[in-house]
Parts: C-alpha cells; structure tokens; sequence
C-alpha cells in the first residue's frame, strides 16, 4: 500500500464512526445510513484524489461525504425504515424526519457533530450567511415540531380559555375545545391529541370521565384532570388518573403536569 493510500485510510478510519453517526441520524436509518457511508468510502478508496492527502481535516470528509452522497438522492421520507419509530409508539421522534432537508443536515452538523458554523458551511458548500439563516430556521421548525397537540374538555369558556393559554405559553397546540362528550370524543378522533386535559363536571348531564374513558378505548394518550371535584377521582377504589390538579389551578403547576406527563422538560 503506498504510503498515500496509507494516509488516506488513516483519515478514514478516524473519521468513520462519526461519518457513520451522521449519516444514521441524517437517513433515520442504520441501514441507509451505513450503505451511503460504503459507497462514499468505495469511490473514495478507488479515487483518492478526490481527497487532498494530508492537509485534510474532519470537515473535509464530511464535504466530500455530501458530494458523493448526492447522486444516491435524498432521503425518502414514505419509506418504512427498519429502525424508525412507529407513529404510535413514538410520534413527537418520527416528526423531526420532516424537518427541511438542509435545516435537519445544519443542525446535526452543529449539534450532534459540533461543527461551527464556517465548517458546516464548507461541509454543504453554502455561505456561511445561509448557513447561519438555515441553522435559525432549523431551530424554530425544531420548536414547531416537538409541540404537542392538547385537547381541553372544559364547558366553561372562561376556565377553558385560561387552561388554552397555559397550554400554548408551554409551546403546544390547542387541537380544540370540547363542551361535551360528543365533541371531546370526536375532536379526540378527528386530531389524535398527544395529551388531555379534561374536567369532570361538562354541559347537562355530560361526564368528563365517561369521554375520557370512550377516548381510550382507541388510543394512549396521557390524561390530566383539572376539576373542582377531584374527590371523585381520588376514591382509592379501581384505577386512579396520574395527574388531578384542583381548581382554581396554578398555571406553574399545570405546565410541571404537562411535562411530567409527557415526560418531557418544562418550558
């Protein structure tokens, strides 16, 4: 082996697994990822010269990784992946895959590989003006695609669009309002909420739990009561909810049980 080929696979080496990181975390997929990595290292090993010997750095595998990768497309967001998260089992991951192509590369780029954004923008051979535009943009589509979609059962409109504001404060969406059961279990069936957050007591002679427990019955979804009569809750009797704040709320308090519920960090 001369010693430039030497050179080369050297560079190569050390650079693979984080090549290989990327390109699994860019595709959604081990499978597609590693298979663009192994034909970019193939024509490379064939075709050295595309790499500048020993003056290369990370950054420049990484840019001519983007080069060769191109002409294997772009990755197929209707495809079943083996490794992707099921629309069930995990919604809020698999909706980062549609985060604009160049916006999902620049922010893997940064934060996953820790480039600066000079090298990102030599990496996708931009300026780093649009570099810096497109990092910006990633991080609002990042914030819109991570808020989840809550339905509010509440048949009085004041507390209801009190408990709606603390809701869109903490970066969700109010999938809508529902006075009865009817609406609550349509609106559940219509939007698919990732959390709700229902009261007891609603219209006429309409119950809260009942909705909730008609909305289970075709889905998982996290639920947090907010009533003024939690004692009908906490009987000790049968399964208990996780979550029952009383009313008048604290919004502080609502926003912790959002996130608890969700498992995710307060905003």
């Amino acid at each position: 082996m001369s010693h430039s080929m030497a050179t080369l696979s050297e560079q190569l080496m050390a650079v693979l697994p984080y090549l290989r990181r990327y390109a699994r975390a860019l595709t959604g997929s081990q499978t597609y990822g590693d298979q663009w990595v192994r034909q970019c290292v193939e024509v490379l090993m064939q075709q050295p010269a595309l790499l500048s010997g020993d003056a290369s750095s990370k950054a420049d595998v990484f840019a001519l990784f983007h080069k060769l990768q191109q002409p294997f497309g772009a990755l197929d967001k209707s495809d079943d992946h083996d490794d992707d998260p099921t629309a069930t089992s995990d919604r809020l991951t698999a909706r980062i895959r549609w985060i604009p192509d160049t916006q999902r590369k620049i922010l893997l780029l940064t934060v996953l590989e820790g480039f600066s954004i000079g090298d990102v923008a030599h990496i996708l051979d931009i300026s780093v003006e649009q570099a810096e535009l497109e990092l910006r943009a990633a991080r609002e589509e990042i914030k819109r695609v991570a808020s989840v979609r809550v339905l509010v059962i509440e048949d009085e409109a004041i507390i209801a669009l009190d408990v709606a504001k603390v809701v869109r404060n903490a970066g969700h969406q109010v999938v809508g309002i529902a006075a009865t059961e009817k609406a609550a279990v349509e609106l559940a069936g219509t939007h698919a909420p990732d959390l709700v957050l229902a009261d007891i007591q609603l219209q006429g002679k309409d119950n809260g739990i009942a909705a909730v427990r008609e909305i289970l019955k075709s889905a998982t979804v996290p639920i947090i009561f907010v009533t003024g009569y939690p004692e009908r809750l906490l009987t000790g009797q049968g399964v208990e909810p996780a979550f029952v704040l009383a009313k008048p709320f604290d919004p502080d308090l609502l926003k912790t049980a959002m996130a608890q519920a969700l498992n995710i960090a307060p905003i």
